[in-house]
């Protein structure tokens, strides 16, 4: 009798899940995803980009002597930077649409 109820659990398991997954599916067709997801992976992206910036400038200052030919003379304290210098501005949304072309 034990044999029997496993065989059979691992069926049922695989149908419940299957249902399952259907469900969740309909669940979030029916609900599609705020827009403020998108835009909230936009500016978080943007923030990791800036953050990056910051640490290759900063990793650059203290080691970029280290890469620098010594036959040539050394440039008068003027690091160069990754990053644009301004703060980004802000998000202006999505693009408009090309105008179509004729052919």
């Amino acid at each position: 009798m034990d044999d029997l109820l496993l065989a059979l659990s691992v069926p049922a398991v695989v149908v419940a899940s299957g249902v399952y997954a259907v469900c969740d599916c309909r669940r979030q067709r029916r609900r599609p995803p705020s827009p403020y997801t998108r835009r909230a992976g936009r500016l978080a992206s943007r923030d990791a980009l800036i953050l990056a910036e910051s640490v290759v400038d900063s990793a650059y200052a203290a080691l970029g002597r280290l890469y620098t030919d010594p036959a040539t003379p050394h440039p008068a304290a003027h690091t160069p930077t990754v990053s644009c210098g301004a703060d980004p501005s802000r998000d202006p949304g999505p693009s408009r649409p090309a105008p179509a072309r004729r052919p």
